[in-house]
């Protein structure tokens, strides 16, 4: 009967993000989220909870949760049965259709759980004495990447203790480009348990940022050794937008000096499609299980895949891109004594032609320059 529960809500929910999948374009205002394809979704969801059998009590959170396809993927991984869905999201017609989401995935006890609000300025779901954030096994977030929060900002600031790293300044111009991703980035880091595993969805430029708010963020994960791995994502995976986007693993398991941390540049694979006028691309489920088999083996694959200590992240100025690590290739073809020197003549000659073609537009510009005289032109 389990079983077949089970597959009944999978298939309820694949209909569910079918409906919801142009929510955004099709209206959902200045707070809709952006909809997580179901493939990263998955990603994120088998790297935290992996294939163990044996959990109970599991919480699970999401601070930006929109209509919640990452904590319905979560939720399948871990099991319906065993977990308890924690969320919040500033934007109301997102909070009531991830109520509607709940109900579909038998997920009906976690649905007083589920809150409306500015996660920011006021996270809803705290300690019992209402001083610190909630701890939760397992966070995910999508947060939208960049947004006019200027409204806020001063508040937000205000909890230094919470936002470590900074909040971003009002710019002058284009207020939309304020960098909210960065303090989610903070709070979900925040509300993890000791032992809790995180994972986040950013802009790929974050992951070697050299200076500001996300280096110093990325200088936390590596020297505290919370990040664990990083996947960048293929271009155009997001129907609303065309940004390049990473996902961040979190791991609050303590590590020793020798841990490593895993990079997959998985940005050649996936397959195009059309979807309206735009070209998109989706990853297939054969390449998803590559992704995660190579995570969870920590395996090393050329032009894919790097495995580095801690340590060697802090000597590439904390960069968490696969490809900065990757070895050049110089390729090195074996030739006979005749042929080099036959190549030899024959480049000492192009050569010799450029240099003597050379010589001859010297010469002409000299020549040129002066016959150059000085004409007085009279004032009229």
């Amino acid at each position: 009967m389990r079983k077949s529960l089970h597959s009944v809500t999978i298939f309820f929910a694949a209909i569910f993000e079918y409906l919801i999948k142009d929510y955004n374009t099709a209206g959902g205002g200045k707070y809709a989220e952006y909809y997580t394809p179901h493939s990263i979704a998955t990603i994120m969801a088998r790297l935290l909870v992996g294939d163990s059998k044996d959990l109970h009590n599991i919480e699970c959170y999401d601070p930006s949760a929109g209509t919640g396809t990452l904590l319905m993927a979560l939720a399948h991984q871990v099991g319906e049965d065993k977990c308890t869905i924690y969320a919040q999201d500033i934007s109301q017609r997102s909070n009531k259709m991830l109520k509607l989401n709940l109900l579909l995935n038998n997920l009906v006890l976690s649905l007083d759980k589920v809150i409306q609000g500015d996660t920011l300025v006021n996270p809803y779901h705290k300690t019992d004495d209402g001083n610190s954030l909630r701890k939760f096994d397992y966070v995910v977030s999508n947060p939208p990447f960049k947004m006019d929060f200027s409204d806020t900002r001063e508040k937000i600031a205000l909890q230094t203790q919470k936002f470590w790293a900074g909040v971003p300044n009002v710019p002058a111009k284009k207020k939309e480009s304020m960098a909210i991703y960065t303090c989610f980035i903070q709070h979900v880091i925040n509300s993890l348990k000791d032992f809790g595993k995180g994972a986040i969805v950013v802009p790929t430029g974050f992951i070697t940022a050299k200076s500001g708010i996300e280096n110093k963020i990325l200088k936390k994960i590596v020297d505290e050794k919370i990040v664990s791995g990083v996947v960048s994502m293929p271009s155009n995976v997001f129907a609303t937008t065309g940004t390049n986007v990473s996902v961040l693993i979190f791991d609050r398991t303590p590590k020793n000096d020798d841990d490593t941390v895993v990079l997959i540049d998985a940005s050649k694979l996936g397959e195009e499609y059309k979807e309206g006028n735009n070209q998109k691309r989706r990853l297939r489920s054969d390449e998803v299980k590559k992704i995660v088999d190579t995570f969870r083996g920590k395996k090393t694959v050329e032009d894919f895949s790097v495995v580095k200590t801690y340590k060697d992240i802090q000597k590439k100025n904390f960069s968490l891109s696969a490809g900065q690590y990757f070895d050049i290739k110089i390729e090195y073809v074996d030739i006979t004594a005749e042929e080099f020197n036959a190549q030899l003549k024959a480049d000492t000659e192009e050569l010799s032609a450029m240099f003597k073609e050379s010589r001859k537009l010297e010469e002409e510009i000299q020549k040129q320059l002066k016959s150059l005289r000085f004409n007085d032109c009279e004032t009229k």
